[in-house]
């Protein structure tokens, strides 16, 4: 298991005035709203649930409760390989993941993001280090209407933490594709087929992660790792904060 996740530097600047402040308005758990300790964003009883994702398939991060570590592929990987050389994710989605990552997807709780994005480096940390990272785009339409890019904003600190160099914009979504969770798993291959480009003139390195915030089929990430297959990539990886079980 990974590191605490739950401490998060305070600036030592005014110690009288965030006392004060936090004398006033004591934190919160960012995941259930109960009292947290100081300097902290869960309380004890959320950071004990948090469901780590280990062990689990290499090539796809399914979660294998019970089998040994590291993990042998799961059945479907055997049987059809994906697209993705290998796969990593921090947590099953399962309580309190399906409260904190709604927070951040959806609502742009930044400190939700922050906790995250703390957890996926002191996850990945050990990993082969790979040549850059490379967020999962939003098609311009729906980043416009949400206003901010998730993947993004959990890649850019992962960057910065793990001293990785980050391709923001060289993958483009080329489609305003249904939105995944409204579709069954063969719906969701279909509506991705050619939903990304590499942007002209972008020169990718051999081996990148694709970054994104959860992985329910892979249907999302598969036709990303395709496309920079197509690119002239020789080893692609996923790296998520959160894979469906």
């Amino acid at each position: 298991m990974p590191g605490p996740v739950n401490r998060i530097e305070r600036a030592a600047v005014d110690g009288w005035w965030h006392g004060l402040g936090a004398r006033l308005c004591p934190p919160r758990c960012l995941a259930c709203g109960e009292a947290a300790p100081p300097g902290t964003d869960l309380c004890p009883a959320c950071t004990a649930a948090l469901p780590w994702n280990v062990p689990a398939c290499p090539r796809c991060a399914v979660p294998l409760p019970g089998a040994s570590s590291p993990a042998p592929s799961c059945g479907a990987c055997q049987r059809r390989p994906p697209p993705l050389d290998a796969t990593h994710a921090a947590f099953a989605y399962r309580t309190p993941l399906d409260r904190l990552l709604p927070r951040f997807k959806f609502h742009r709780d930044l400190a939700a993001g922050r906790l995250l994005a703390d957890a996926m480096a002191s996850c990945f940390v050990a990993l082969p280090r790979p040549d850059a990272l490379l967020p999962v785009p939003l098609h311009p339409g729906r980043l416009r209407r949400r206003g901010y890019d998730q993947a993004l904003e959990l890649a850019r600190p992962l960057a910065r933490t793990l001293r990785l160099p980050l391709l923001d914009g060289a993958l483009v979504r080329t489609r305003a594709t249904a939105p995944q969770s409204e579709l069954d798993a063969a719906s969701r291959r279909r509506n991705l087929r050619e939903a990304f480009t590499v942007r002209d003139g972008t020169r990718l390195p051999a081996h990148v992660v694709l970054v994104d915030d959860v992985m329910t089929t892979g249907a999302t990430l598969h036709a990303a790792a395709v496309t920079l297959r197509r690119a002239g990539v020789t080893r692609v990886e996923a790296w998520v904060c959160a894979r469906v079980p």
